[in-house]
């Protein structure tokens, strides 16, 4: 990389092409693949000053990165329904399957950091076509360039293996916006609304998201929720993507709302032992699912459970949920609900799942209170590795006490499945032993 090449502005993101271990105290070592922030610019032209992801600055070789764009360079991410950002080989197909001739959908590449995969269902498989990032353009077969992702999925005649027929992965999960009628706002999240809707008469809740920043997160919220089917699960029916207003995710309607917010308006006056160890085992069923699938949900709490009009829990916003073998930026996690290893390791797994449904037994048998009273939040997490355990709720069966505690290991290796979970509890209810 010579003097010649144009200086990168600071604020501009580049992705790592090799990894950088420094050799002097000022280097910022990084790995290939790892996103960084360039700072400012040296004295000299072969250095910038950057930042990783998390805030270390330091001095990294320009040749070793490569400026990140081609995705969103002037294009609206809630238009791209078909981009799914880092996911793996693996994932993709699986987003593809059963394979129906023509659907696809683009990702990061993962051999090749700052390029993209283009993913096509074609006769029974998948086939993968690496988009090459060069001079600022991309290219399938070197030989034909576009300016960004938009314009080369849009080139049908350039597509491969007729995948210009699929008008995106969501096939089946595309609704019609003349279909979708918006009554009235039931919820304020950070990024947009959520909305009482009428979708061909039947009642939905309706996420609306109107920040294209945000939208390709809630994308992905979205694939992942079309892999997962189960009663104990909130349903998604379907996504609208609207040039103008942007992103609508289309969900099955929950009546009675969050159970953190069901517990505090009705309290024990209302419900009844066998209605919180329902409610229990409501959440259970849907972990167990989620772990016979190879899903960390990362954000289980009561806050995140919804009850439906007659009274069934589902597992709801699975914005964090990802495969078991990835990690996370623990910037945002709920201290309160997220396992030590977790926090300290960024190590997510079904068992620091288990841990967080441990906290949610805790809310439920609590009927809603905030986990850790008393203790001030910065000591949460000192205490609890030194071995500190929440005592019983009031009025909690010493057995269901029990099962929180398990869920509370510190080792991660010693905790119960959602499985062995599930059996505690249904012998629990079975012997009512609750009561």
């Amino acid at each position: 990389m010579s003097g010649m090449q144009a200086v990168w502005p600071s604020g501009t993101e580049c992705i790592a092409k090799y990894n950088f271990h420094g050799t002097a105290e000022q280097d910022l070592p990084f790995s290939k693949g790892d996103v960084l922030t360039i700072v400012a610019v040296t004295k000299d032209p072969n250095w910038y000053k950057a930042k990783n992801k998390v805030g270390r600055e330091g001095i990294i070789p320009a040749n070793y990165v490569q400026k990140r764009e081609g995705v969103k360079a002037g294009i609206k991410l809630s238009l791209m329904p078909w981009f799914h950002g880092k996911i793996t080989r693996e994932q993709a197909e699986r987003l593809l399957y059963p394979p129906e001739t023509g659907l696809f959908l683009v990702r990061e590449s993962t051999n090749y950091p700052g390029d993209y995969t283009l993913c096509v269902s074609c006769e029974g498989k998948v086939e993968h076509y690496r988009i090459i990032y060069s001079s600022s353009k991309l290219s399938i077969d070197e030989e034909v360039y576009f300016e960004n992702l938009m314009q080369l999925v849009e080139v049908r005649s350039h597509l491969p293996t007729g995948a210009a027929t699929a008008p995106s992965l969501w096939g089946g999960w595309a609704l019609n916006m003349k279909d979708l009628k918006l009554l009235q706002i039931i919820g304020k999240g950070e990024f947009g609304d959520v909305m009482l809707g009428d979708y061909r008469g039947n009642k939905v809740a309706v996420k609306c998201i109107k920040n294209d920043a945000t939208a390709q997160a809630f994308l992905a919220e979205a694939s992942v929720m079309t892999q997962l089917r189960h009663s104990n699960l909130v349903q998604l029916l379907g996504v609208i993507v609207e040039e103008k207003s942007g992103l609508y995710i289309v969900t099955e309607y929950m009546a009675k709302g969050s159970l953190v917010d069901y517990l505090r308006s009705r309290g024990r006056s209302v419900l009844g032992a066998d209605c919180l160890l329902k409610f229990s085992l409501d959440v259970c069923e849907a972990m167990e699912y989620l772990e016979a699938n190879n899903f960390v949900h990362r954000d289980l709490a009561a806050r995140n459970v919804l009850v439906s009009e007659d009274n069934i829990a589902k597992v709801s916003d699975f914005g964090l949920t990802k495969e078991a073998s990835s990690t996370q930026d623990t910037g945002k996690l709920p201290v309160k609900w997220t396992a030590p290893e977790a926090l300290r390791e960024k190590k997510f797994s079904t068992k620091s799942d288990v841990w967080s449904f441990g906290i949610l037994l805790w809310e439920i048998y609590s009927f809603g209170r905030v986990p850790y009273p008393r203790i001030p939040l910065k000591d949460v997490v000192p205490r609890v590795e030194k071995g500190y355990k929440m005592d019983a709720p009031d009025g909690c069966p010493a057995v269901v006490y029990e099962v929180m505690k398990k869920c509370w290991t510190l080792d991660p290796g010693h905790r119960p499945s959602f499985h062995q979970l599930r059996e505690q509890l249904v012998h629990i209810k079975e012997k009512e032993l609750y009561l």
